[in-house]
């Protein structure tokens, strides 16, 4: 039998758009769900280049393996599953897999590369078609339906991984000031650095001090000595067209 259940935002995919979209939500206590076919494009590439904080560049399956593990840490769940349809409900949305879970949701960012036959029962989504189909949507992410976003390269995007990554971001964040929530800054301060000057720490805010922060330090610089030790352990994966 199905399994049936609710989440404040469901996110459909797990590339770099999708899974930084999580960290936000989640973070900002939204009860989050990703659910990624795992099909990013990223485990195709050989080595990462140009991302922000990678001077030599990064395997790029390792950097998704950071992202969801932020993102877990965050609160966010992930589903391995398949979307094979939304459908528009009074209070939001029913999401269905290919494992016969449904899914019903407030927000649902959709952040699949191309795919867009999940989306084809709501109406109101606009499709672009330009030889691949992309989603019609505002500069922030939102298409024409209330609650419904789309992130990264199903957005129109560039093919950049930062460039998905930010715009996952944007989208998450466009997402809490639609749901009339505080801005949230996701800011670690000095101790003092608000309530010093008589400020109240901003949502998401929060002071510590010189000891606490070098441990944070540590903990952070001994959590990337073990990621980056060995190689990844996953093979790059191929392009459909050229497996045998």
């Amino acid at each position: 039998m199905a399994a049936s259940s609710s989440r404040d935002v469901v996110i459909v995919g797990g590339g770099v758009a999708g899974r930084t979209a999580a960290t936000f939500t989640a973070r900002h206590g939204l009860n989050t769900l990703v659910v990624d076919a795992g099909g990013s494009l990223l485990r195709r590439n050989a080595h990462l280049e140009n991302f922000p904080g990678f001077p030599a560049g990064v395997n790029p399956r390792r950097l998704l393996d950071g992202m969801t593990e932020q993102a877990e840490g965050a609160g966010a769940e992930f589903l391995d599953a398949t979307v094979i349809s939304i459908e528009n409900t009074e209070s939001g949305f029913a999401v269905e897999t290919d494992t016969e879970d449904r899914y019903h949701s407030q927000y649902v960012i959709a952040a699949t590369k191309n795919e867009v036959e999940y989306l084809r029962s709501i109406d109101g989504v606009g499709l672009i078609d330009r030889g691949k189909t992309f989603v019609d949507t505002d500069e922030r992410g939102r298409t024409g339906v209330d609650g419904l976003y789309a992130a990264g390269r199903l957005a129109e995007k560039p093919h950049q991984a930062i460039v998905c990554a930010g715009h996952g971001a944007e989208v998450a964040v466009t997402l809490l000031e639609d749901d009339d929530r505080p801005f949230y800054h996701d800011w670690v301060a000095p101790e003092g650095y608000f309530t010093d000057r008589g400020r109240d720490l901003p949502p998401g805010c929060e002071e510590i001090d010189a000891e606490t922060a070098g441990e944070c330090e540590d903990e952070a610089n001994e959590l990337m000595r073990e990621r980056f030790a060995e190689r990844h352990p996953d093979d790059q994966e191929t392009h459909p067209s050229l497996e045998e």
